[in-house]
This record gives C-alpha cells, structure tokens and sequence, in this order.
C-alpha cells in the first residue's frame, strides 16, 4: 500500500439512551413463577392444599395423608414442595409436623398476578388488527363467544 492513501471506515454513532422503555406489562415476569405453577399443577397436590385449607387450622402431615389414598411420604413431599414455593407454612414439634395454608401469601401472589394481568392485556382485546372492541359491543352484536 502506498504511502498517503486512506482507508475510509464508516461507523455509525447513536445519541439514544441504551436504556429500554418500560413496558406495562414489565412486573408481569415477575410474578410468573415457575416454581409456583408447578407446585400447583400437580392434581393430587392440589388435592392435599385443599383437605389443609378446608380443615382451617394447622393439621399434621399424618392428619392431611389420612384418607388422601396417598402415601404419607409422598404426601410430605408434595407438602414440602407447597411450602417451599410459601404456599403452606410447616413447624415441627417434637416428632410431627404440622402445616397450615399461608392465605395472606397465597391471596397477594394471586391479586398481584391478576392485578398486573389486568394492567397488561385489558379486557377486551383482541388479537385480529389490534382492534379493541369491548365484550359489551360484542354481546350488543351477537358476536361474543358464550362461556
């Protein structure tokens, strides 16, 4: 290469802010637990929570078993995994266990969800022209799905 030529190198610079914008449905993530849902999706666990939640008071992991038709290590494992996602609350003493529904928790992770559901995706949208069109002028035109 000669001497006195020039190599031109384009670089395109940006002023904008790296910073996103945030979006309104930003603490939906949040909320959105793995853990969580797959500590309530199991159908005989969702069986136990609620023999617990009817009894509606601290019962023992014998008490909650008895009559499941599960096995009482089985039904301490699905216990555990309720408790670790703070769905229920255990607390030995001596040699038993005892476990309650934590409903306060349990009713803040639920409005919380449904709260930001709300914020997000507001009822009545749809997903055809990202028109909204409210369910009441749906069921005015004939056009809204029955349940």
């Amino acid at each position: 290469m000669p001497t006195g030529d020039y190599i031109c190198i384009m670089v395109q610079m940006s002023k904008r802010d790296n910073k996103r914008p945030v979006a309104c449905c930003a603490g939906l993530q949040d909320l959105l637990s793995p853990k969580l849902f797959k500590a309530l999706c199991d159908p005989r666990r969702l069986a136990l929570l609620v023999r617990l939640a009817e009894a509606g008071k601290p019962c023992t992991v014998g008490a909650v078993a008895d009559g499941s038709g599960v096995d009482l290590s089985v039904v301490s494992r699905h216990l555990a995994i309720l408790r670790e996602v703070g769905i229920i609350q255990c607390e030995k003493r001596g040699k038993e266990v005892w476990c309650v529904v934590q409903t306060r928790a349990v009713v803040k992770i639920l409005r919380d969800l449904a709260d930001a559901l709300e914020a997000c995706c507001p009822e009545g949208w749809r997903v055809d022209a990202g028109k909204s069109v409210s369910r009441a002028k749906r069921v005015a035109a004939g056009t809204a799905r029955t349940r």
